[in-house]
């Protein structure tokens, strides 16, 4: 197994996350392959080399700490190329691929870092060439790229030789990470001919929910479909809310979400794109029986909610309130629910 980087996230850590990923690495029953990454370099800090990560590192646990060629069965090499810096100064894998012999060595490069084909910015010099890579695919040299630093599976070129398998748990919300969560299993056979199977591995979902609401219906909908979501406890959702409401839809949205924030791992409004106007309708506070202060209250709180501006929100908040307070109860019945400030993402 190789692991292409980033297996850290930082080489500032707490002394319980190494033990434990050493602990979790020497139960995998096979040889693990760890390539320092740019979260991780091999700097002077380096936690592979920290006293604790040493003392108790398993046998089956392997840093590819020096660059260049390592045998790890007949005929058979890692071409490991860890980073020493957060940020190198020129193509790594390039300067270990020249002069490679094609002597029918089977050689999987064990890399980390952008693709020029993928991210074409001269101001960045540590980018890997792959018209170097393809080249020493074609001449033999190497047979496989194994890649770190894309968080989604993808492949680089035409070859199927070159991969990011991407982080094996989910990181970032689905219209961020296109596909993530996979771990790639790579068969190499003697006569170099390949097959890449992907894997799921990762437990849990991010999803990012863009939902219209302008009526009671459309909230029904959004109900509905947060509930068909398997395994609510390991997903985040963000939601992004667009449309007009009536003061009593607006509650009923308010506690349709109060439902399944707890009920899911994370629920949160995205702030940047959600954008919800509550207009009172005519007569919707006419049932309440209520009157003297209170209908004046009322009246002035509705006059505030359509006429926008900084107090408008608040009119609306407390509009919503009020009839979530008093639902099928009147003013002095039990209160059955009440409005919480809810997480937002920005």
């Amino acid at each position: 197994m190789v692991v292409c980087g980033d297996v850290f996230e930082s080489n500032q850590l707490a002394p319980r996350v190494i033990s434990q990923a050493l602990e979790v690495m020497r139960g995998v029953g096979v040889d693990v392959y760890l390539l320092p990454g740019n979260h991780d370099p091999l700097d002077a800090a380096s936690v592979y080399t920290s006293e604790l990560f040493l003392a108790e590192k398993p046998a089956n646990v392997h840093v590819l700490d020096t660059a260049g060629r390592h045998r790890v069965a007949p005929g058979v090499e890692l071409v490991a190329v860890p980073w020493r810096s957060k940020a190198p100064t020129h193509d790594l894998v390039a300067e270990q691929l020249a002069g490679l012999p094609a002597d029918g060595t089977r050689r999987i490069v064990v890399a980390h870092g952008g693709v020029d084909m993928l991210d074409p910015d001269p101001t960045k010099p540590a980018l890997i060439a792959l018209e170097a890579v393809e080249d020493a695919i074609d001449r033999g040299a190497i047979h496989y790229v194994a890649l770190g630093d894309k968080h989604s599976r993808t492949q680089v070129g035409s070859s199927g030789r070159v991969w990011y398998s991407g982080a094996p748990e989910v990181t970032n919300y689905d219209d961020v990470e296109s596909d993530p969560g996979h771990a790639l299993v790579v068969d190499l056979d003697e006569s170099g001919a390949i097959q890449v199977d992907a894997h799921d591995v990762g437990r849990w979902r991010f999803v990012t929910l863009r939902w219209s609401v302008d009526n009671a219906r459309d909230i029904a909908d959004l109900g509905l479909n947060l509930e068909l979501f398997p395994d609510k406890e390991r997903t985040v959702v963000r939601l992004a809310l667009t449309g007009t409401l009536s003061v009593t839809d607006n509650a009923a949205l308010e506690e349709c979400l109060d439902k399944y924030t707890r009920l899911f791992a994370s629920l949160r409004t995205w702030e940047r794109h959600t954008d919800i106007a509550v207009v009172p309708a005519d007569g919707e506070f006419s049932d309440l029986g209520v009157g003297g202060f209170a209908e004046s209250a009322i009246a002035e709180l509705k006059e505030l909610a359509a006429a926008g501006g900084e107090s408008s929100a608040d009119a609306q908040g407390a509009l919503s309130l009020l009839l979530r307070l008093t639902s099928g109860a009147g003013l002095g019945g039990p209160v059955k629910g009440g409005a919480k400030k809810r997480g937002a993402a920005a």
